[in-house]
């Protein structure tokens, strides 16, 4: 059986290619420790996170606008009623496990300082707590958005609570606007993420 037939299939076959890449880069090094692995899901949360998120601002909202001015054409009911939905999934729990394992990993490297801003924080590690830090800030109100503006209008639009036509509009307003905050945010939140053990 193929595992690029399924999903699921596909990210165990990648699984077992990371702890095989793990183990070649470690051997002769020791054992990979579990940040090493706890870093890792983060940055792979993240990237589906962001992934999604450019993904429906370069690409679904752009072919929803084009469908929607395509008298003739299909419409976007496609998009609304089946992809939507199932990328709205993979992108809020995408973002909750991202800050989830990014918080857990600053917890378990004694890191909280980094919430601080650095703050308090001797000076070897100020710099990087100051920058990883502002990524965290950064990334938490991309989350609080995600989960507060965006899903919630959402559920508006796609038909899962009521909400009038009037009421629909302004939800997609409010979420498309809250998703470009996103977009916005997500430029530095990336900079101070990759920078922050670099000494940006």
């Amino acid at each position: 059986m193929n595992p690029l037939n399924s999903i699921k299939g596909t990210l165990l076959a990648g699984l077992i290619l990371a702890v095989i890449a793990t183990f070649l880069v470690k051997m002769g090094f020791g054992m990979p420790n579990w940040m090493t692995v706890l870093r890792w899901l983060h940055i792979a949360a993240g990237i589906t996170w962001i992934g999604l998120l450019y993904y429906f601002n370069f690409v679904q909202t752009p072919a929803m606008a084009t469908a929607a001015a395509d008298k003739g054409g299909p419409g976007g009911a496609g998009i609304s009623k089946y992809v939507a939905p199932l990328a709205l999934l993979w992108f809020r729990w995408s973002a909750a496990v991202t800050w989830l394992l990014g918080f857990g990993y600053l917890a378990s490297e004694g890191q909280l300082g980094a919430l601080a801003l650095g703050f308090g924080a001797d000076a070897a590690h100020q710099p990087y707590q100051f920058t990883i830090g502002v990524g965290a800030w950064l990334g938490t109100i991309m989350l609080i958005n995600v989960w507060g503006v965006i899903w919630r209008n959402q559920k508006k639009i796609l038909g899962i609570v009521p909400a009038s036509d009037e009421e629909k509009a302004k939800a997609r307003r409010v979420a498309f606007l809250a998703s470009r905050v996103n977009v916005m945010l997500s430029l530095p939140m990336l900079l101070c993420m990759a920078a922050a053990g670099h000494g940006l």
